[in-house]
């Protein structure tokens, strides 16, 4: 964006006037654009914390309940938490595997809990067998077997 023409003042005492106050806001400028960066920063990093925190109250009410729990965290919040990995077991032949939700071809906004219907065990799929997944947890890495 092109700056704002100010037209120059005619007296020197005006000129120099005019040229201060351009100074000061110049000045805000930056320091108000720093404090932005700075907030947007403390947000992000609350966000983050408020994203962990969901994924760990959703993994509690898994564990305690069983079954798919709604509401649960949304596909990019477990990512922004810090959880982009989701443990799965098949209904039928009670194979666990990880799926990797960032690799997933579903919207960002799709709920976890409606993944568990669309889910699919490969190994029951050879078989000419389609069982729907069971949700296990969410998991910060893949377990090591």
């Amino acid at each position: 964006m092109a700056p704002k023409h100010h037209p120059t003042p005619m007296s020197g005492g005006d000129r120099k006037a005019l040229a201060k106050e351009l100074g000061r806001s110049r000045a805000m400028t930056t320091i108000l654009a720093g404090q932005a960066a700075e907030a947007r920063a403390k947000g992000e990093a609350l966000i983050r914390q408020a994203d962990k925190l969901l994924c760990e109250a959703f993994n509690e009410r898994l564990w305690s309940d069983g079954g798919p729990i709604d509401p649960s965290p949304a596909i990019d919040q477990a990512l922004n938490g810090g959880y982009p990995w989701l443990e799965i077991e098949c209904s039928r032949c009670q194979t666990r595997r990880e799926v990797d939700l960032a690799a997933l071809r579903h919207p960002p906004t799709t709920f976890v809990h409606d993944l568990a219907s669309r889910l699919r065990c490969s190994k029951c799929a050879k078989a000419g067998r389609r069982p729907a997944a069971t949700l296990l947890q969410l998991a910060a890495r893949p377990r090591s077997t």
